[in-house]
């Protein structure tokens, strides 16, 4: 990495510089960045070993590949919770996502949704005249109240939650129908556009289309929106089973329908790259790459890699929350630098606030801004400690620099049980009683080596910060609320 451009110190001076490295709670002035446009786009069940550049066998990505060596490539990224609905709050807000109310993976049936009262990148980057589309899986409520038209966006295509689930009919009532897993038989899976029910994906075989509808809209959006600002967020469905893919990639991997997939994704990067370009829009642009939550590994072929992490979806352990994250800013991110420091997707707001001049939400918020991250500065460290809540309200971990505490808890363990195949999952305990270990990741980032009885003080010290965060957000293990956890939307009730 490299330090804060020359250029900025010259024009700005130190003083000035300085406070915008430090900026969070108050925008500075832009400081000659311009006003990029933004992509952001968000993987489901990508695991942190799928992409080549992290370590992936058996099939390229190449695009990806071009998108680190042009940009940052982190290797300490977390996703704010290992599961869809609440990694997705947090992205989007900046939040814990049990601070905004939103846990585990929303059903269709569910009554809730991302409060309308909290405000999303969208609404802090319209303050700011941006355009901004969401095109993808939305999975924070279904219903009309809690759509992307309703949290800031100008547009929306895409399905409303996880491509495997039961829907309900669009005002709310239940599909009534028997379920069978050893079948690909699932009912149809609705395509919104706006606030609309445009088309139903009725089989497999019509979500073999999805990504390549997803990556048109995307590149519509791009080439219709070329002359003012914009922030495009892009959530892709896949690699979530199950597993569909067009026949333009169908056979192609070593690695079977998984890496076909990825390849789909790869190339779905590379029309968007070619859309910025074509549109003389690249330069100008900020794109940004990252997943919700590791692989749903008791898929066996059918699910991605954690690169030897632990775990996987649905544990706070590294396998279910350490990701894969690329940015690439042409003059503004050094090309080809590799970031070990810690950082989440909750950081994403509050740095693009930075960047945009843009106001951060009037609610309190929990991510920080990794601008110095992005523009090389080496003695940058926003992010010191990183909280993983899980199930309900569960405070499972706390980190500090390279040492994580993991609590004693129940959860889910896919350690000793035979992986799935071709679509149908293994088995798992989803009760298995975790005992607390404290853990080195910089010389154990598989977190195998419980050290806590070496380093008493280290456990004394990440204790307190748990107790803290236990005060602020509560702690379901321990029996605490929280005093600054806030209500989701709510359907009312008849």
């Amino acid at each position: 990495m490299r330090t804060v451009p020359k250029s900025l110190i010259g024009i700005y001076g130190l003083a000035a510089v300085t406070c915008f490295l430090a900026q969070c709670e108050s925008p500075e002035p832009n400081l000659g960045l311009g006003v990029p446009n933004i992509v952001l786009i968000f993987m489901d069940d990508l695991g942190y070993g799928d992409l080549s550049c992290y370590g992936a066998t058996q099939y390229k990505t190449p695009n990806l590949d071009r998108l680190s060596a042009q940009g940052i490539r982190f290797t300490n990224f977390l996703s704010a919770q290992a599961v869809c609905s609440a990694s997705r709050a947090g992205i989007l807000t900046g939040c814990y996502p049990n601070r905004v109310g939103i846990t585990g993976a929303l059903f269709p049936d569910s009554k809730i949704g991302l409060n309308p009262s909290e405000e999303t990148i969208a609404e802090v980057l319209k303050k700011s005249n941006y355009k901004t589309g969401a095109i993808g899986k939305w999975h924070l409520g279904h219903l009309r109240e809690f759509l992307p038209l309703q949290q800031g966006f100008d547009e929306y295509l895409g399905i409303p939650y996880s491509n495997d689930m039961w829907p309900v009919n669009y005002d709310g009532t239940a599909i009534t129908a028997e379920r069978n897993d050893r079948k690909y038989d699932f009912p149809p899976l609705p395509l919104i556009e706006g606030n609309k029910k445009v088309r139903e994906f009725k089989s497999l075989e019509d979500q073999s289309e999805i990504t390549t509808i997803f990556t048109e809209r995307a590149v519509r959006f791009i080439t219709e929106n070329k002359k003012n600002p914009f922030f495009l967020y892009v959530a892709h469905s896949m690699p979530h089973v199950p597993l569909a893919v067009s026949g333009k990639f169908k056979g192609i991997s070593k690695q079977g329908m998984y890496g076909d997939v990825i390849m789909e994704i790869d190339w779905s990067v590379g029309e968007i790259l070619k859309a910025l370009e074509s549109n003389g829009l690249a330069k100008n642009t900020l794109v940004i790459f990252t997943s919700d939550n590791g692989p749903w590994l008791n898929f066996g072929n059918h699910a991605g890699s954690t690169g030897g992490l632990r775990e996987a979806k649905g544990d706070t352990f590294e396998g279910g929350q350490r990701e894969p994250c690329l940015m690439k800013w042409p003059g503004h991110i050094p090309e080809g630098v590799i970031c070990n420091k810690l950082a989440s997707t909750i950081d994403i707001l509050p740095t693009l606030a930075a960047i945009t001049n843009s106001q951060l939400p009037e609610k309190k918020i929990d991510g920080l801004n990794i601008l110095p991250l992005l523009l090389g500065d080496e003695n940058a460290n926003p992010r010191e400690t990183f909280l993983y809540y899980y199930q309900k309200n569960s405070l499972e971990a706390v980190r500090k620099g390279n040492w994580k505490l993991v609590f004693a808890h129940s959860g889910r363990t896919y350690i000793g049980f035979k992986p799935g195949a071709d679509g149908f999952p293994g088995g798992t305990n989803e009760n298995f009683k975790f005992e607390e270990g404290l853990y080195d990741l910089r010389r154990d980032p598989g977190e195998r080596y419980d050290v806590k009885e070496y380093y008493p003080d280290v456990v004394i010290d990440l204790r307190k910060l748990a107790d803290e965060a236990r005060l602020d957000l509560g702690d379901d293990i321990q029996g605490v609320e929280g005093k600054n956890r806030r209500e989701p939307g709510r359907i009312a009730e008849n």
